[in-house]
């Protein structure tokens, strides 16, 4: 048996047109000889009647004295509704389907309520229906505890029950549905000649979906590359071929040198003197306070990082108390450069340094690892930045 999970997003199923290019895909996967297993998310975005963020409207989610065991079970909904209205679409054509809860699925969680992590998954009620011959339709983003209880898996919840579903059952790809063609050599809004990316690794997809990029969930990707199942971004609306994303190139090419340019905006840059205390006692004073930093680098006299925007003033505050030396930047953007290709590739550096210094843009900080050149810019720079280094590249050819 074939197996393929099919994930979409709110945007996919949020009206009647959009649902039945759903309906589309799933008999096509059908027809090509696959035994598909749908995943749904919540129709719509906030402001839709049965979107996630519309239901928790519904209540007070910051009145303390409601339970996250009821906002979940609220939460919940939304995935549900979705599941049973395209069971009925396809039940109306004459296909063999069931609708299901993340709990009928076998997905047993935590109970972390409102970000609750799985324990196990216990496939076989979904393998004994395919082998029976229907297309179960699975709620995304939830689970239940050992107790019964329903619980909710976080922010991209229903990419994370895509790839756990797709692990438990070996499926042979993981398909995730959205309205965009693939994922791009950067946002098209800022690169107007940006491009959709034919094939990365999972290391790759996941700087892009670290550093901002929102087209699938760090955590979905993470799993995927655990069991090994290939991951396509796929547009519902279109018959693009999307994104293949895998351990290797498919057919081990890739005809640039990088896969791709994102960023991070809202970033403060700190730098500090080592004299006056030990950065090890600065850091875990901002670690304690729950501040992530970024960006790190260690001199001898001093040390400077980055942090988000939102921890600017608690971080102030911190270092203010700890009596030391301190430089505050706001208004900074995070650009990275991201490909497997430039592993152990000289000169790739000079390029980005000669790139921005023809656009006038200064460089605060750099840092990188295997796969990625982070570049921190002001960010009147960002688009800038971006663009220059999309060009510099040949992002766009």
């Amino acid at each position: 048996m074939k197996i393929i999970i099919q994930k979409f997003g709110g945007t996919s199923v949020s009206n009647v047109n959009h649902r039945e290019m759903v309906i589309k895909k799933i008999l096509q996967a059908k027809n090509d000889g696959y035994s598909p297993v749908v995943v749904v998310s919540a129709m719509g975005r906030k402001g839709d009647p049965y979107a996630t963020d519309t239901l928790l409207s519904l209540i007070d989610a910051s009145n303390t004295a409601i339970d996250k065991r009821e906002t979940d079970m609220l939460m919940s909904c939304g995935e549900i509704i979705s599941a049973c209205v395209l069971y009925s679409m396809l039940k109306s054509r004459g296909v063999k389907c069931i609708a299901m809860t993340g709990g009928q699925a076998g997905i047993v969680t935590d109970d972390s309520f409102g970000s609750a992590s799985v324990i196990k998954v216990n496939a076989d009620n979904i393998y004994n229906y395919l082998t029976d011959g229907f297309i179960p339709i699975i709620a995304g983003f939830q689970g239940v505890t050992e107790t019964g209880n329903i619980t909710t898996l976080g922010r991209g919840g229903s990419d994370t029950t895509a790839a756990i579903l797709g692990e438990a059952l070996k499926a042979k790809e993981i398909e995730i549905f959205t309205d965009v063609d693939g994922i791009m050599t950067a946002d098209p809004r800022i690169v107007p000649d940006a491009k959709v990316i034919g094939n990365m690794t999972y290391n790759e997809v996941f700087q892009f979906a670290d550093e901002g990029a929102k087209v699938i969930h760090p955590r979905a990707v993470e799993l995927a590359m655990r069991s090994n199942i290939p991951l396509v971004i796929k547009n519902t609306m279109s018959d693009a071929p999307g994104t293949f994303i895998a351990n290797n190139y498919k057919d081990g090419l890739n005809k640039h040198l990088v896969t791709g340019i994102t960023y991070m905006p809202n970033r403060t840059q700190v730098s500090i003197e080592n004299d006056a205390i030990d950065t090890e006692t600065v850091f875990n004073n901002l670690a304690e306070n729950k501040i992530s930093i970024d960006l790190i680098n260690i001199f001898p006299t001093y040390s400077i990082f980055t942090i988000d925007k939102e921890c600017t003033e608690k971080a102030v505050h911190i270092l203010n108390k700890l009596n030391i030396k301190y430089r505050i930047t706001e208004n900074c953007s995070k650009v990275s450069v991201i490909g497997s290709s430039i592993r152990g590739i000289p000169g790739v550096m000079a390029r980005i340094i000669k790139a921005m210094k023809r656009n006038n843009i200064n460089i605060l900080q750099t840092s990188d690892s295997h796969t990625t050149i982070w570049c921190l810019v002001k960010y009147d720079d960002t688009v800038k930045s971006i663009n220059a280094l999309h060009k510099e590249f040949g992002l766009s050819d």
